[in-house]
């Protein structure tokens, strides 16, 4: 694995940006899913052992999808080098969900705007784990920047941390990585066996940046116009009030920032769960909050794509292949 050039991380991050996750658009994460769903049902089938039966799932769907990829950009590359070039910005952009992270989550708070809350659950559950079938306009706000702020950290900031450090073979990797943890790792008598290896996985590939976005949210708030003061203090003294070992740390500098209160009372699978609060409650969960929480993800993004295409063209040098 070697690190991107440049060029690749600033098409990439300008594809996400302008494009989001068009349907019409062929995506690896669709083949990945596909992958683990047929993986799994074979494992099973063959394997009494479900916690070996995982390992394998992880290997296997980790290995099949970077090798898949890096054989496709070989073979880009071969055919003529620009190929290769927008074939690895392809791939690199699939591996990020800025824009389709605003775009899924203004449909909630559109909806909640226009005091339609059937249609705000709805849309809020295609973004969440947990149940929203019960949810009030104080729970659906709460939700909402907390799914925004842990995704700033799992679907922004990895995904570019692994690009730089490997490139778009890392960084599918790493996507593959954390589809298997939204598809297996969860803990119910289904998966808490096959899905182990891959829930442990996606919490140490995301150890690193999950603490980085909390670092890059904490200089990003000024420029979002929050208080950096207080996303500093949040973060030290909640980033740990979480069940998750790195959802915590992006939450408490999201809460911290914004002034607001999250955590508390919620239910996955009818089975209610209760997680400590991050923050204090100075101001409400409101429309102003999520418009604050959108600002404070574009901005800690942009902070950590300078600092990536920074270190991507000091390791690689900055180039654009000749026909």
């Amino acid at each position: 694995m070697t690190p991107p050039d440049p060029a690749v991380l600033i098409l990439a991050l300008v594809l996400d940006l302008a494009l989001g996750d068009p349907r019409r658009l062929p995506h690896p994460v669709i083949v990945i899913g596909r992958l683990i769903t047929f993986l799994e049902s074979r494992l099973r089938n063959v394997l009494d052992n479900e916690r070996g039966a995982g390992v394998l799932l992880l290997l296997f769907t980790v290995g099949i999808s970077a090798a898949t990829v890096w054989l496709a950009l070989y073979g880009l590359a071969g055919i003529h080098a620009l190929a290769g070039l927008l074939g690895a910005a392809y791939v690199s952009y699939t591996c990020l969900a800025t824009r389709s992270l605003h775009c899924e989550s203004a449909l909630v708070a559109d909806a909640l705007a226009a005091g339609d809350r059937e249609a705000a659950r709805r849309h809020l559950s295609r973004i969440v784990g947990r149940d929203t079938h019960d949810l009030n306009d104080d729970d659906i706000w709460r939700a909402l920047v907390e799914t925004v702020a842990e995704n700033t950290a799992d679907g922004i900031i990895s995904p570019l941390f692994w690009l730089t450090l490997g490139g778009p073979v890392a960084g599918m990797a790493f996507k593959a990585v954390s589809t298997l943890d939204s598809m297996v790792g969860y803990k119910n008598d289904r998966y808490l066996r096959i899905g182990w290896a891959s829930a442990r996985m996606d919490d140490l590939l995301n150890f690193i940046p999950a603490r980085l976005t909390a670092l890059l949210m904490v200089i990003a708030a000024p420029l979002a116009g929050l208080s950096w003061q207080n996303a500093a203090r949040i973060t030290l003294r909640d980033r740990r009030n979480h069940p998750s070992p790195n959802s915590g740390h992006p939450e408490a500098a999201a809460a911290g920032a914004l002034g607001v209160r999250l955590g508390g009372t919620a239910s996955y699978g009818g089975i209610p769960s209760w997680k400590e609060h991050i923050g204090d409650p100075q101001l409400p969960l409101d429309g102003r909050t999520y418009r604050s929480i959108i600002r404070l993800m574009y901005t800690t993004t942009l902070l950590m794509a300078a600092a990536c295409i920074a270190a991507a063209w000091s390791l690689k040098g900055f180039h654009v292949p000749h026909p």
